[in-house]
């Protein structure tokens, strides 16, 4: 397919016109006009670029790309080196931050409470990218956090009596920690979300609803591959995903 159709696609799909976000959604850095192998991470890192170039990608799709609101503008130092084997290899750069989080099947948060079999009953926080819902039936805090271990592949730092039942849980994907007040004031058991923040810990203390902090990366892994493959399904393009670890 064309790349201009590539990009069509993905807005009208994700929605990327509705958010207000930190960084461009959508295509980063052009490449060459047709599309047939997409690559897929989260982070458009030089190995990230180096694995899915040796791949034959003609397009690279990523949750975290460039040009951050906050970051500088010139393109000096590591920025240059990513840029220019973009540019060299003639390959696309296309991101997706907001509108991958917030993407009602797609999404890391959809995709995250799914897997963790939690009944999505309703939304919050910024342009609605948080959920809160309710486990099937309740289990401990402790088993709850070992599915999450599971599911993730990732250990994660728990703020909580293990004992204690748990079963109305909100949750965000990344950089979410800031929505816990906003969880507690729901009456939620347990928040899970990528980090956490020093005053995290006495929140959870201090209101009893359990802190889960699964990993940044980790909780982010689920929305670009579903995007890759949904892509690989409805055009018939090759796609890989390629995972950088990241214990952040």
């Amino acid at each position: 397919m064309l790349l201009n159709e590539l990009c069509d696609y993905n807005a009208s799909l994700l929605q990327t016109g509705l958010f207000k976000d930190y960084c461009p959604n959508g295509l980063q850095v052009e490449g060459r006009a047709e599309v047939r192998r997409i690559a897929t991470g989260v982070t458009a890192s030089q190995q990230v670029l180096d694995e899915a170039i040796a791949w034959g990608a003609d397009a690279i799709l990523v949750h975290h790309g460039y040009f951050w609101r906050s970051e500088d503008a010139v393109i000096t130092g590591i920025k240059k080196r990513r840029i220019a084997q973009l540019l060299r290899n003639d390959v696309s750069l296309l991101a997706y931050h907001l509108p991958l989080d917030a993407h009602p099947e797609l999404g890391n948060n959809a995709r995250l409470g799914k897997l963790l079999g939690l009944v999505e009953q309703g939304r919050f926080g910024e342009q609605n990218i948080a959920c809160i819902g309710e486990l099937a039936s309740p289990q401990t805090l402790a088993q709850f956090t070992a599915q999450v271990g599971h599911v993730l592949q990732r250990t994660p730092q728990i703020i909580g009596d293990g004992a204690k039942d748990i079963r109305k849980v909100a949750w965000c994907s990344g950089g979410g920690q800031g929505y816990f007040e906003a969880a507690i004031a729901q009456g939620v058991d347990a928040y899970i979300t990528g980090e956490i923040s020093e005053q995290s810990f006495h929140l959870a203390q201090e209101s009893g609803a359990a802190f889960i902090a699964a990993g940044h990366h980790a909780t982010e892994r689920l929305g670009i591959q579903a995007l890759g493959e949904h892509l690989s399904a409805h055009f018939g393009l090759e796609h890989c995903f390629f995972d950088q670890d990241n214990p952040v």
